[in-house]
């Protein structure tokens, strides 16, 4: 006599394994049918739930049932699938300070590197800072910092989304957004972002409230090495393996402020890219990109190890690459078939710099120019 209740994980996975397949609309009509009968028992339900990555619900597939409550950016439900900064300095704080003493850090310590590599997801306009649930409790019982989560696997649906996507990584992380265009609708080849952010590798990371637009951005460091090498393997055709290790390399070459080595091994690397990753392009405009997006990539995974800012504001303009370690602080200017002296002018011009004056790391300038013929760093200075 009692009534029901429905919990369906993954509800959405038939049609995601048939992406972009002829399979789709057919799994599609045997998943409506199957839940209109949940309509038809709807006197015998007490409550159902249903998870799973995509918004197709809001396409046909729920077409006979009632329309679910849609609560994926309701703020009542921020944490309902994660772990919140109180409930990890409360719950869990006898397990932090066990991990702490393993790994000879202090709490605080232990604490600022789980946030950075597993906080930072964020589900709503209220910007509740969210940890990946499960990458932060291996991460306790392991007592190890290590990435969880990405290393059981990249869908293969949102790889095929990636290849076909005109768009770089630097392009969709550096707009904002109306939730429609991210959170409403279903993803295809042609509009990626929703399977994108729907599937964990964005969050939300700024909202505007005049114009109701969000900002999104990689949650955290576990996502950008994982999401940023893989996009990179397939925009530069380069194996991923490769492009870690170099970030890795470059990383430890600026941290003891070897500019010549960093400068070095960026050159090898261009030098060794295909030529079919380039052969496509066609004028000074996606020259531009090209190069500013491999550098962007590397310094986004450098920035996994440390602090890096893309388009850095300031009150005249946006630095292209501002990097933060423990002593140096590195600003980077881009130009392409220019000069290396009118990239560091525009450092001075612009007060990208001011900011430091106080801070008693070592700040330095750096202009690179990259050549559109030889497809790799044609001259750059320091001041």
């Amino acid at each position: 006599g009692n009534k029901t209740v429905v919990l369906i994980d993954e509800y959405d996975k038939p049609m995601l394994d048939a992406f972009d397949s002829d399979m789709l609309n057919r799994n599609r009509e045997t998943l409506k049918g199957f839940y209109s009968i949940l309509k038809a028992a709807d006197d015998s339900l007490r409550f159902v739930m249903l998870t799973g990555v995509t918004k197709f619900s809001q396409v046909s597939v729920f077409s006979g049932f009632n329309q679910p409550k849609d609560i994926s950016m309701d703020p009542t439900y921020d944490a309902i699938c994660g772990i919140t900064q109180e409930e990890l300095l409360t719950v869990y704080d006898e397990a932090i300070e066990e991990m702490a003493a393993i790994n000879k850090l202090s709490k605080d310590e232990m604490v600022r590197d789980l946030k950075r590599t597993y906080d930072g997801y964020h589900f709503s306009e209220g910007m509740l800072d969210i940890y990946n649930p499960f990458s932060l409790i291996y991460a306790l019982d392991r007592k190890s910092i290590k990435d969880f989560w990405t290393t059981t696997g990249t869908p293969e649906y949102l790889m095929k989304l990636l290849s076909a996507d005109d768009e770089t990584i630097k392009e969709i992380i550096g707009k904002e957004y109306t939730q429609k265009e991210f959170a409403d609708y279903k993803a295809t080849k042609e509009m990626p972002l929703p399977m994108i952010y729907q599937s964990g590798y964005l969050t939300i990371k700024g909202y505007d409230a005049d114009t109701k637009r969000f900002k999104l951005d990689i949650p955290n460091n576990e996502i950008a090495e994982s999401f940023v090498s893989l996009w990179a393997a397939g925009y530069l055709n380069v194996d991923e393996d490769d492009i870690n290790n170099l970030a890795i390399d470059m990383f430890v070459l600026l941290k003891k402020g070897n500019i010549e080595g960093f400068m070095e091994k960026l050159e090898t690397f261009l030098a060794s890219i295909p030529y079919s990753a380039h052969e496509s392009l066609k004028d000074e405009k996606e020259r531009e990109k090209y190069f500013q997006t491999i550098f962007y990539v590397i310094m986004r995974l450098i920035g996994t190890r440390c602090y890096v800012y893309a388009e850095k504001e300031t009150s005249y303009g946006r630095a292209d690459i501002v990097l933060e370690l423990k002593d140096y602080v590195y600003i980077f200017e881009l130009k392409v078939d220019g000069s290396a002296d009118e990239a560091l002018a525009q450092i001075d011009r612009k007060g990208y710099a001011n900011e430091y004056r106080e801070d008693p790391r070592k700040v330095r300038k750096l202009g690179i120019v990259f050549s559109s013929e030889t497809k790799t760093v044609q001259e750059w200075e320091e001041a």
